[in-house]
């Protein structure tokens, strides 16, 4: 079966949230939305997201590390959120495992919500319906989009290609390759929810440092030196110029 998942490298991802906004936008407009925010400026906020940003520090000062960790639903194999629903709203693909919510049927019992372990329902209140990341299911099979723009949003917006989207089932997709030759892993397995998306973990960079830069050049390239000096003789500025 076909699993089209999010891989998430945290090596390269710098919390800039360009994902969250614009997953906000394309699924604000499109089938999922409108996705609504409540006093978003006020002390206690309240909105709408199916893509969140957290920042967080690790290790001990002065040998700190800040990590950005975005985070939505993990389309889990064996998702706990659907047996639970008593209506049925809740549902997996059998096509492409993506998990999706029937808002015809939810009544908003919130039961998915609390036996999802990774926090990735949202409820809607003012639609009083639970909300989740769709993969962008309404765009990934749009055939009037260009075969390159058929990502999800979040995938699209990111400025360094921290978030790669394919099929995790084929060995030879590329986000299957990266997971095993980076050691790709999911979030606690030990839940036995099989998730899909996976992160890229933080990794050690080699600095590479070209043997001319181990000799100190002040002025390499001769293009800058001290002005000369002008004679007394010469009319100063205040003489050439009119303030």
């Amino acid at each position: 079966m076909t699993q089209l998942a999010l891989i998430i490298d945290l090596n390269v991802c710098v919390g800039c949230s360009a994902c969250m906004i614009s997953c906000k936008e394309w699924n604000t407009s499109g089938s999922a939305g409108p996705l609504v925010d409540l006093n978003p400026y006020g002390s206690d906020p309240n909105g709408t997201f199916f893509n969140r940003v957290q920042t967080f520090e690790v290790g001990t000062y002065p040998n700190t590390q800040t990590v950005h960790f975005p985070k939505s639903c993990l389309h889990c194999e064996e998702p706990p959120c659907v047996p639970v629903c008593p209506t049925g709203a809740s549902y997996k693909r059998p096509e492409d495992g993506i998990v999706l919510v029937d808002y015809d049927k939810c009544i908003g019992c919130k039961y998915c919500s609390w036996a999802c372990p990774y926090g990735a329902r949202e409820f809607d209140e003012e639609r009083r319906v639970m909300t989740k990341c769709t993969l962008c299911i309404d765009r990934i099979y749009d055939e009037t989009l260009p075969a390159g723009e058929r990502n999800p949003a979040c995938v699209l917006a990111c400025p360094t290609n921290a978030r790669l989207f394919g099929d995790v089932h084929d060995p030879e997709s590329e986000v299957s390759t990266l997971i095993r030759e980076q050691g790709g892993y999911t979030l606690m397995p030990e839940w036995g929810t099989r998730p899909a998306n996976h992160y890229l973990p933080p990794r050690r960079t080699a600095h590479r440092i070209h043997p001319d830069q181990l000799v100190r050049a002040d002025n390499p390239l001769k293009k800058e030196s001290r002005l000369p000096k002008p004679a007394l003789e010469e009319p100063s500025l205040d003489d050439v110029t009119s303030w």
